[in-house]
């Protein structure tokens, strides 16, 4: 099947959720991907963040291959030799994060915390932030700030607010006797790639702790070596109560899971519950993510060539900048006008990278990328946001 086939085919088929592009990717291979007719591309947005491992790597797909020819599929109602040790893997990862539940995506595992908290608590108020993201289904986008995608579905989920990123004064008046959680990314991602301020993450778990409110950190891009460490939040110092995350869980299989503390309680059995979440395969592939993800030391990469592309990002000259900011390998350039005109310069010089709303370029590449490529991707940014292209 060629380019053109695929490509008619799913515009034939498609739900009309998706903005179709006409590049047609057919294969992945480490920090790059490749299009039907061969060309290859750097792959800055690892399909929005879930391949911190790179494409196609060894030990997933041995990982796969051997688990599925054993068991798939298994309900959590029957232990699992798989999930038993994923579990006591990802816990030990968290000091005070004791117990899982697993799902099948980021928005699912926000799903949980919300139920989760509310169930704990007896109470219903839920606080986010503005420019926050946690997912599309109705309890995360209820906490999802953007208009463009609450405003078709309201009424939302009720008992919901939001008040403003790192203004400490203005979640002490939020937080209430009523409140349930709080609930934020350590860097928000589609936001604008915007990073929590150290005091502001640690009035939010005093917050916490003196009104009787849970704290949920959203790491559903943050996690699992992006920013420099296995989990953003600890950079700072604190623990949160539930931790959601997802994305690069499984190296590129479906799969979410909610680590959650001590404080959490009447976690009954029936009080929550997912078909798939914590299958053997699933599970299997985890391990072998998380288990690469130490061996190779993708954390400690991602801090040294975050804070090598950070440098050498900020070295470029263009007015046309405004801000380079980020943690690790999840970097968001801020420009002066729109990004569409410039990402679409950038694929034309094969790389792929996203938006971050309507004026940031986000770059979250696999933590395996090679510093040869991260040159690659300096120069073509520079070449980019050097030359003149008209805004959209």
């Amino acid at each position: 099947m060629n380019a053109n086939e695929i490509i008619n085919i799913e515009n034939k088929h498609t739900s009309g959720t998706y903005t179709k592009q006409t590049l047609v990717i057919v294969r992945g291979q480490g920090a790059s991907l490749f299009a039907a007719d061969g060309t290859e591309y750097l792959d800055c947005s690892s399909g929005h963040g879930v391949a911190n491992l790179g494409h196609a790597h060894p030990k997933i797909a041995e990982a796969l291959y051997k688990q599925a020819s054993t068991l798939i599929t298994l309900f959590e109602t029957f232990p699992n030799d798989q999930r038993a040790t994923l579990m006591e893997k990802l816990t030990t990862l968290t000091p005070g994060l004791e117990r899982v539940f697993f799902c099948n995506s980021g928005t699912e595992s926000v799903e949980a915390a919300i139920k989760f908290t509310r169930l704990s608590t007896g109470r219903t108020g839920i606080i986010a932030a503005m420019r926050g993201f946690h997912g599309r289904t109705m309890g995360s986008l209820s906490a999802t700030w953007n208009k463009t995608y609450r405003e078709p579905f309201v009424p939302l989920v009720p008992d919901f607010s939001h008040v403003p990123y790192n203004n400490i004064e203005r979640l002490e008046k939020a937080v209430t006797d009523q409140t349930a959680a709080v609930i934020f990314e350590p860097v928000q991602g589609e936001g604008g790639v915007y990073l929590a301020e150290p005091v502001y993450l640690q009035a939010a778990r005093r917050i916490c702790n003196e009104r009787g409110a849970l704290l949920v950190l959203d790491e559903v891009q943050t996690g699992f070596g992006r920013t420099g460490k296995i989990f953003a939040y600890q950079h700072f110092g604190i623990t949160p109560d539930l931790l959601c995350c997802s994305k690069s869980l499984a190296g590129g299989i479906p799969m979410g899971a909610v680590l959650i503390g001590e404080k959490v309680k009447n976690l009954i059995p029936g009080a929550h519950g997912s078909t798939f979440g914590g299958n053997p395969l699933a599970c299997a592939a985890a391990l072998a993510s998380v288990t690469a993800m130490e061996e190779e030391h993708l954390p400690a990469q991602a801090a040294e060539k975050g804070a090598y592309l950070m440098e050498k990002l900020k070295a470029i000259q263009s007015t046309k900048i405004r801000e380079v900011r980020g943690l690790g390998l999840m970097i968001g350039i801020e420009l002066k006008q729109k990004v569409a005109p410039y990402l679409k310069a950038l694929q034309e010089k094969h790389i792929i990278a996203l938006s971050a709303g309507m004026t940031v370029i986000r770059l979250l590449p696999p933590l395996v990328i090679s510093y040869v490529q991260i040159d690659q991707l300096v120069g073509s940014l520079e070449e980019v946001l050097m030359g003149d292209i008209l805004d959209e």
